[in-house]
This record gives structure tokens, C-alpha cells and sequence, in this order.
């Protein structure tokens, strides 16, 4: 936690100064004005003198009210760097995020980084804007306290030596028993998160399945789970405020029982036994105040250990040292002997994989499910990095581009077609920012979505919802296709992305496709043998290997795996 702290709060020193100097007046004035009231009940009250009750009461009151005006500016600034802080963190993490490679993402988990960036940022902040107006303040009125009230009289300062080691020694026993419970609580965090995540992604496959009642038990459980451990932490810090205020009720009737006596004896006057009882007023009010902190800072703890995790992470996915330009880009993809096994995996998903994809041809995947087609794709834009062997683009290692020239010479139609909330064109806009109305038309144009977009309310500035659940599967499709055709890349990879077209809509577009994409590399995973039989190559994998590499015709006389894919789709008078 202070590393975080240390490294996100350098920038905002000034501030900060700011703050601990209006605190610490604060403290001395709240120090302070227990003497004068002594002095007021000693020499007005006692002696009866008015004049001195006035002025001194006077000068209380202009004190009282320059510790206002400081509290105001204080608690401004250091909400302002609290909430700065949380600001630049959560930024920090996104980004951090933004560059994990898929790998990076799975290790923690999707749920884990909602929570890591939204709950546990907020933890830590929360912290701080009670640690600025308060942690500061308290050790200034404890020490000070202690010193104002052995000034006071120091054999009724005996009452602190029992006190306060009892009060800390409480607050240490539950913030070392409150750490691991908080480290749970965070996690039992995330999985209510997945599971909500979960529950709203298949939402269609449970009323399909009439599953409800099935993934409410799941929900009922991560919940009592997470309300169990809650639960405990509530219970322990529930213990510990009546010890606290128990504690200072009984520090109040002993001061005022020995103060008695003391003054009694005439060893006392009575402002300084009212100025002394504030004092350790003071005193113990500082140390409930750090101990209402520590109920907190637990927590924060806990949670700054996880986005200290995330913010440390080796990112597997990043630019080379020694980067290479591509002075004019071609499109030639090319895959040298690639082997790629997932992490932890015993055996690869792909072995021995070598061909190459040229510009003006189609290269076409196909291969039964989970012979490795995607994971193939995924490999170019480096979502994965091979194991071994290596991918080029014109002949340059795509470890050694930077990942935003790698990036900007493919366009990537992915398996599951994803809009973001905004308008039809600011969705196109993806693939380029630049592009005119008259450019995103004759994209959707190609990829067929001309008619419906028209239709839409709003043209090309009509709503689109979060992930584009407001459109179909199949208009879905073709509005990232037209996203990608937008961008005019290099190398263009459709992900199976043709699936929910119907057969007529499917050949239209592919032939509008083949016109625009003459000069670029074409790389289209598919099922559908109709779909990718006039490709100028076709790539047969089975079990992550190559089986096969031709045309359709080549293929149907040497490769019996593609037979057998053509022949449970299409009859033989079909395929003739």
C-alpha cells in the first residue's frame, strides 16, 4: 500500500503540504483553547472578574473561528487529492489492462479486474480522505494532548499510562485478525461479480434450459458467502466501539473522582481540572479517531495489494527494443513451422503450421471444431505469441513491429461480432476516424447492411446498444464487417464471421468482398464450405496440424478430412 501511495500522491506534494499545515493549526488551536477556558473559569469566574471573561472569550471565539475557516480549506484539498488519486489509478489500471495480452487477462480473470479497478480503488480512496482531515490530526492532539495534560497535573496523568496502552493493544488485536477476513471479503467480491456476469451473458441459455432457479441458487450462495465473511468483520469491530466508549466513560468518572481529591487537597484548581479532563478528552477522542481508520485502512490494504498486482504485472504483450519498420506494406502473411500451446497446457493446439497467404488471394481455414482455426487467426495480431516457430507480415517477425503498426495493417472480423454503445457511425468509425459519411456507406454497401441501416431510425446516427443487442446476429455481422472493410487494411481476418448470413446475402457479399480486396490478404475461418470454396487457397486442419493445402478441386482428389467436410454439407450432385 505505501508504494502505491508513494508513487500516486508524488504529484500532488503541494496540496498535500497544504493540508498537513491546516491540520496541524487546527490541532494546536484545538490544544490550544482548553488553557484559555482554564484560564477564563481560574481568573474571571473565581476572581469574578468580567472584563477578563470577555476579552479572553472574545479571542475563543476568533480562535474557533479560524479553525473553522482552516477545516473548510483542509477537508477541500485533501478530498481533491483523494479523489485525484483514485482518478489516476483507476486510469493506471485500465491502461495497464488495455495492454494485457489474452493470456494476462485470463490470469485474473474478467470479474476480478472490474473489481480490482472500480471496489478496490474506492477502498483505498476512502481511506485517504479520512486519513487526510484525520490520521493526520490524530497523533498531533495524542501527543499534544498528553503533554498539555502532564502540564496540567501529573499524578492524575497516571489514568493515561492504564488507558491507552488498552485501547491500542484492542485496536492491534482486531486489525491483525481483520486483514485476512478483508483479503476474502475481496475476493468473495469477485465471484459475485462472475457470477452476475455470467447470469446476464447466458441469460437467453438459462430461460432456454430453465435453468432460473439453478443460477439464483448460485447467486444465493456467492451472496451468503460473502455476507458470512462480512458478517464476522462486522461483529469484530462491533466489540471493539463499546470497549472504546466503555473505556473512555471509565477514564471520565476516574479523573473527575481523583480530580475531586485533588483539588480537595489543594493541589488542583477547577479550570485546571476541566482543562485537563478536555485533554484527555482530546486524547482518546484522536486515538477512537485512528482506530476508526484502522477499521478501514484493513481493507484498503487488502485491496491495494490487488491493484499493486495488476499494476506489476510483466505485460507479455509489448513493443520490442529494436523495433522494425515495413517502409512499404504488402500484406504477405506467412507462418514458419509455429507450434503454440496454451499456458499450462501439456500437449500444443498447433504443431508444425507452415504456409503462406498473399496479397489479391484468399486463404481460407476450415477444419472441425477444435482443430485450432481461431486460435490460428488470434496469432497475427498477436492476442497470443507462438511458442515456437514464428508469424510474419512481408517477411518481418511480428514480435519485432511495434504493436500499433501490427495493428494497423489488420482488420480483424472476430467469431462473436462486438458493437459498442454509440451511433452506426461511430462504430465504423473504428476501423478509421477519418472516414466520411460517403466512405462508411459504401462499406456497409459491401458488406450488405445498406438496406437496414437506411431503414433505421437515424440513418448512420442511429442508436446502437451496449454490445449491439438492439440489432440481429446477422446485421450484427455485417456492420463489423463493414467496420473492417473501413479501415482498409493490409490483411483482413474474418473469424468465421459469415455464419449468420443466409446463403444468398453470404455470396453477395463475398463477391462485393473479392472486388474491394483485390490487393489485400484475405485470411476467412468458416464452416460453411459454400462459403470459402472458391478461395485460391484452402488450409485443412485437423487436431492443430495441417492436412491439407489447395484449391477445392486439389483438395476434393488428395485430401479425404476436407472430403469429409464437404460431403456432410453438400450432396455429391452438389459438389459436381
Amino acid at each position: 500500500m505505501t508504494k502505491l501511495l508513494t508513487k500516486y500522491l508524488r504529484p500532488y506534494s503541494l496540496p498535500l503540504g497544504i493540508v498537513l499545515v491546516l491540520v496541524a493549526i487546527q490541532a494546536l488551536a484545538n490544544l490550544y483553547l482548553p488553557s484559555l477556558n482554564a484560564d477564563i473559569i481560574n481568573n474571571g469566574v473565581v476572581k469574578g472578574d468580567t472584563g477578563y471573561i470577555t476579552r479572553t472569550g472574545t479571542f475563543m471565539l476568533l480562535v474557533t473561528g479560524l479553525l473553522g475557516v482552516a477545516s473548510i480549506v483542509s477537508v477541500y484539498f485533501g478530498s481533491k487529492v483523494a479523489m485525484s488519486f483514485g482518478r489516476d489509478v483507476r486510469s493506471a489500471i485500465f491502461r495497464k489492462v488495455m495492454d494485457f495480452s489474452q493470456k494476462d487477462t485470463n490470469t485474473f480473470g474478467t470479474p476480478s479486474l472490474i473489481t480490482r479497478n472500480t471496489n478496490d480503488v474506492q477502498q483505498v480512496q476512502m481511506v485517504l480522505v479520512m486519513a487526510f482531515n484525520i490520521m493526520i490530526m490524530a497523533p498531533i492532539m495524542a501527543v499534544g494532548g498528553i503533554i498539555m495534560a502532564l502540564r496540567e497535573d501529573v499524578p492524575l496523568s497516571g489514568v493515561l499510562v492504564v488507558v491507552i496502552p488498552l485501547v491500542v493493544g484492542m485496536i492491534a488485536i482486531v486489525a491483525v485478525k481483520a486483514l485476512p477476513m478483508f483479503r476474502s471479503v475481496q475476493k468473495k467480491t469477485d465471484r459475485i461479480n462472475q457470477v452476475m456476469r455470467e447470469t446476464l451473458s447466458g441469460v437467453r441459455v438459462i430461460r432456454a434450459f430453465v435453468r432460473t432457479e439453478h443460477e439464483e441458487r448460485r447467486f444465493d450462495e456467492a451472496n451468503a458467502d460473502l455476507t458470512r465473511t462480512q458478517l464476522r468483520v462486522n461483529r469484530l469491530f462491533a466489540m471493539m466501539i463499546p470497549f472504546l466508549f466503555g473505556t473512555m466513560n471509565l477514564s471520565t468518572v476516574a479523573i473527575v473522582w481523583f480530580g475531586g481529591l485533588r483539588i480537595d487537597s489543594g493541589g488542583m484548581q477547577i479550570g485546571n481540572l476541566s482543562a485537563f479532563l478536555q485533554y484527555v478528552m482530546l486524547v482518546l477522542f484522536s486515538v477512537m479517531m485512528a482506530a476508526l481508520i484502522f477499521v478501514m485502512v484493513p481493507r484498503a490494504a487488502a485491496a491495494a495489494e490487488r491493484i499493486q498486482a495488476v499494476l506489476e504485472t510483466d505485460v507479455d504483450l509489448c513493443d520490442p527494443d529494436d523495433a522494425v519498420e515495413i517502409a512499404d506494406p504488402k500484406g504477405v502473411v506467412e507462418f514458419d513451422n509455429v507450434e503454440f500451446r496454451y499456458p499450462g497446457a501439456e500437449d500444443p493446439v498447433l504443431c508444425g503450421i507452415s504456409f503462406t497467404a498473399k496479397p489479391g488471394q484468399t486463404t481460407a481455414l476450415v477444419g472441425s471444431t477444435g482443430s485450432g482455426k481461431s486460435t490460428l487467426t488470434n496469432l497475427i495480431p498477436r492476442f497470443y505469441d507462438v511458442t515456437s516457430g514464428s508469424v510474419k507480415i512481408d517477411g518481418v517477425d511480428v514480435r519485432n513491429l511495434r504493436l500499433e503498426k501490427l495493428w494497423s495493417l489488420i482488420g480483424v472480423v472476430p467469431q462473436k461480432a462486438f458493437l459498442f454503445s454509440g451511433t452506426i457511425a461511430s462504430n465504423l468509425r473504428y476501423g478509421d476516424e477519418s472516414a466520411d459519411d460517403e466512405a462508411l456507406w459504401k462499406a456497409l454497401e459491401i458488406a450488405q447492411g445498406k438496406q437496414f441501416v437506411t431503414e433505421m431510425e437515424g440513418g448512420l446516427d442511429g442508436e446502437v446498444d451496449q454490445g449491439g443487442t438492439n440489432v440481429s446476429g446477422g446485421q450484427r455481422q455485417r456492420l463489423a464487417i463493414a467496420r473492417a472493410i473501413v479501415k482498409r487494411p493490409k490483411v483482413y481476418i474474418f473469424d468465421d464471421s459469415f455464419s449468420a448470413l443466409d446463403f444468398k446475402t453470404d455470396q453477395q457479399l463475398r463477391a462485393a468482398l473479392r472486388e474491394e480486396t483485390h490487393d489485400a490478404t484475405v485470411i476467412i475461418v468458416a464452416q460453411r464450405v459454400g462459403t470459402i470454396m472458391h478461395a485460391d487457397q484452402i488450409i485443412v486442419l485437423d487436431s492443430g496440424q495441417i492436412v491439407g493445402i489447395g484449391t477445392h478441386d486439389e483438395l476434393m482428389k488428395s485430401c479425404e478430412t476436407y472430403q469429409e467436410i464437404v460431403y456432410s454439407q453438400l450432396t455429391r450432385e452438389e459438389v459436381a
